[in-house]
């Protein structure tokens, strides 16, 4: 696995706070909610017997889940996965809740997130921290052999965690051979969660991340292919969420995460696409087996799996009560899953875990739970924006600045996206409005003949900017992707030229040198 870094000197992130308007401090009545909450009575299952560990990036306080695999002795294995409780810490109707909802998640930032419940909380009382007792959720998933599920159990226990591992020591640790025991059996778990998913049609897109992280007085820009074992932890968080949407579709009440299937025409488009980056799709493969097979380091691999995006579309949250939804799967899984492994981050995960302790224990689904989960949607969605938003912002910012005094310089570049072709304008050729060649006007031109002056040819509108050819292209170092305008061959590598980096806009722009 190669890592990119490149150094970037000190930022400034707060304008991108102000313009996406996180909150900062949470208001007293909220924070002196959580502060008197830190002390919860414990739940009466004891399973602090259990070796569980934890598995995050090394910096991390807000540790949602822990986990110990195990070999079942008639064959197969037991999955115990303990999720952080925060119910307990969290009043129904009180003012932490209610912050709560004005947040959504979790926005995480270079300088500092912009966390969902008070730090006194989320990185302490409530977080699965190694070496002390918490109150959990603990989900109890039997295999078999092939790592079907079997026997699921879901209730409230009081943990406790004998180890703080991240995903670079635990990749080393399973590396040599010495992953500890009780993720010892991770590896061979989560290859067999990843086949079985691939057997049901599961698409994922595994390619490189761009991330930013500190570095002495300033930040590095890092494009960090995927991990191994960051894929086969993320299984068992999949196989736990599958788990949770079996048991609120049964009991007809819940909160699922869904995304349509990929569509028929969307997959003929990939397969066109693929045909003419060279990139060999076997008749008989199907999309995910053939997405897990492309490399992304290959210049044309990278650009099939950017086309290949439009494949996850529509993501969103479904809440139901009464009745099952029609669609209740989502298509990168290819099964019905829901939100239920990070309630420290995830508003979601709150309300969908405790409607599966409800049902799993055959009492009644809260009325306050009940109330909230119509709402959920809309609200979970508008966050997902603004996360998404300040990790793009974020990055952008970044690349603006590390490439700032580049101005005119040359890059060879691989092409990942090109435009699509522009649209004709509603009185072209064609349009239902006048005959190509009828006299009206040039086939094509809109309102004025092309070279008057009033538009640019096949505008359609007078006055309107044309969009120059283009598209999106990576360069290897610094590891930026940005728009590059001109004639651009979709997967093959390109020699460029920087024309603009702008940290006030977080714009940078390159053209076909």
């Amino acid at each position: 696995m190669v890592i990119r870094r490149v150094l970037a000197p000190r930022i400034d992130f707060g304008g991108l706070r102000r313009e996406l308007d996180l909150p900062a401090a949470f208001p007293p009545a909220a924070q002196d909610e959580a502060e008197r909450a830190t002390t919860v009575p414990p739940p009466d299952l004891d399973r602090t017997d259990l070796p569980l560990v934890t598995v995050d990036p090394p910096t991390s306080r807000d540790l949602d889940q822990a986990v110990c695999l195990a070999r079942r002795s008639g064959g197969g294995y037991r999955v115990h996965y303990a999720i952080a409780d925060v119910v307990p810490f969290v009043r129904p109707g009180g003012p932490l809740e209610a912050e709560t909802w004005r947040r959504g998640q979790t926005i995480y930032l270079p300088d500092g997130k912009v966390p969902l419940h008070p730090p006194v909380l989320s990185e302490d009382a409530a977080s699965l921290l190694p070496d002390v007792v918490r109150p959990a959720v603990l989900w109890t998933i039997d295999l078999d052999a092939d790592a079907t599920i079997t026997d699921v159990d879901v209730r409230r226990a009081r943990v406790r965690s004998r180890a703080k591992l991240d995903y670079a020591g635990v990749q080393a640790d399973v590396d040599a051979g010495t992953a500890p025991e009780p993720i010892a059996l991770l590896p061979e778990i989560g290859a067999l969660l990843v086949e079985r998913g691939l057997d049901r049609g599961a698409v994922n897109l595994p390619l490189p991340e761009q991330e930013i992280e500190p570095h002495g007085d300033g930040w590095r820009l890092v494009l960090r292919p995927p991990r191994l074992i960051e894929d086969y932890n993320a299984q068992i968080s999949l196989l736990t969420g599958m788990a949770a949407a079996g048991i609120m579709l049964a009991g007809r009440i819940g909160l699922l995460r869904t995304m349509p299937a990929p569509r028929a025409e969307a997959v003929e488009r990939l397969r066109v696409a693929a045909a003419g980056l060279g990139v060999d799709w076997p008749a008989e493969l199907a999309v995910g087996r053939m997405l897990a097979a492309v490399d992304p380091g290959d210049p044309r691999g990278a650009a099939f799996l950017d086309q290949a995006a439009e494949l996850m579309r529509g993501a969103g949250y479904t809440a139901f009560d009464g009745e099952v939804p029609d669609e209740p799967g989502h298509g990168g899984v290819a099964a019905p899953y829901a939100h239920v492994t990070a309630p420290l981050r995830r508003l979601a995960d709150r309300y969908a875990t405790e409607a599966c302790l409800a049902l799993h224990e055959g009492r009644p689904v809260p009325d306050w739970l009940r109330a909230a989960l119509p709402k959920m949607p809309e609200l979970m969605t508008s966050t997902d924006r603004v996360a998404s938003a300040a990790d793009r912002g974020a990055i952008d910012l970044v690349e603006a600045v590390l490439l700032q005094d580049r101005v005119g310089e040359e890059f060879d570049a691989a092409v990942v996206d090109v435009d699509a072709p522009p649209k004709p304008p509603a009185s072209a050729a064609g349009s239902g409005n006048a005959p190509a060649g009828s006299g009206s006007a040039p086939a094509g031109s809109g309102n004025a003949p092309a070279g008057s002056g009033s538009a640019p040819a096949g505008s359609g509108n007078a006055g309107r900017k044309v969009r120059r050819p283009g598209g999106r292209i990576a360069i290897d170092e610094p590891p930026v992707r940005a728009r590059c305008e001109g004639e651009l061959p979709l997967g093959e590598r390109v020699r460029v030229r920087l024309v603009a980096a702008d940290p006030a806009t977080r714009k940078v722009l390159f053209e076909r040198a």
